[in-house]
């Protein structure tokens, strides 16, 4: 049976090395399939792994993480990014791939998450949080959406990216329950998806937004919640699942990968497929 979380840490303060070992029977699966998904190189991945395990050591004490599997996992993904940027450093495009990852430095826990969502007095508040945590859509394309642009039914809507590049995104059931009260709600005859609260119903504007979520972090005790801290927690939470970074890339609107780096060309069914697959 594996050893309760606070056993583990306290291990690790007393310097006792089985901390170590009990840290791999309960994780170790967990940080390889981290590792894994980025390196796509098992040695490389065992590497990390072992790195993480070196860097977990140094860092508790003085560090005590309330959750040691989040922990961890930030852990893994930083090391396991670090050596995919050192590998890919002199390849073509790999700029590119580093937006990606740079999109996964901040993110919001699922515990916050939840508390944001049960603390919603308003449809419309709850509706954003889920999109914009759903689909890792940019705030400038939540905002300029209109309602015809959701299929409710196939849980998608195409957005307009940087460059006016059409992308489509997709959101999961919980997001599309939440759109649907939102929307039958409505009592105005505006077409943007997001109106303000109160007459006359203009198009919600990236500044309402922002001010309306650090807002409702601050009334909570959240720290830092803002628009594009929901699009790096969705894009972590798909690494952490197992999506292909590749698939990530995609969802997230990035250009192209650059053939040199010998990535699989990606259609847009199996972007679907993925999200449904990991996000659902």
């Amino acid at each position: 049976m594996a050893m309760e979380d606070k056993d583990i840490i306290q291990l690790f303060f007393d310097r006792n090395e089985q901390a170590i070992e009990e840290t791999s029977m309960k994780y170790g699966n967990y940080c390889n399939s981290i590792a894994m998904n980025i390196l796509k190189n098992r040695a490389d991945a065992e590497e990390c792994v072992a790195d993480t395990y070196q860097k977990c050591w140094n860092s508790i004490p003085p560090n005590r993480p309330s959750v040691l599997r989040i922990f961890l996992g930030k852990i893994t993904r930083n090391l396991s990014f670090n050596m995919y940027k050192r590998m890919n450093a002199d390849k073509r495009g790999s700029g590119q791939l580093a937006l990606i990852l740079d999109e996964l430095a901040e993110v919001i826990s699922d515990e916050s998450i939840e508390i944001l969502r049960d603390n919603c007095k308003e449809k419309r508040d709850l509706a954003i949080i889920d999109l914009l945590f759903s689909t890792g859509m940019r705030v400038g394309e939540l905002v300029n959406l209109n309602i015809d642009d959701i299929d409710l039914e196939g849980r998608e809507c195409v957005v307009y990216g940087k460059g006016d590049k059409e992308r489509r995104v997709y959101f999961d059931a919980k997001t599309k329950v939440h759109l649907k009260e939102y929307i039958e709600n409505r009592i105005d005859e505006n077409t943007a998806l997001f109106v303000t609260l109160d007459a006359p119903y203009n198009r919600l504007k990236i500044s309402g937004v922002e001010i309306r979520l650090r807002k409702l972090g601050r009334e909570l005790n959240l720290e830092r919640i803002h628009p594009h801290k929901f699009r790096r927690s969705m894009a972590t939470r798909a690494i952490d699942k197992g999506m292909p970074i590749e698939q990530v890339q995609k969802i997230l609107g990035h250009s192209q990968i650059d053939t040199t780096m010998q990535y699989a060309m990606v259609n847009q069914n199996n972007v679907k497929s993925a999200h449904q697959k990991y996000m659902s």
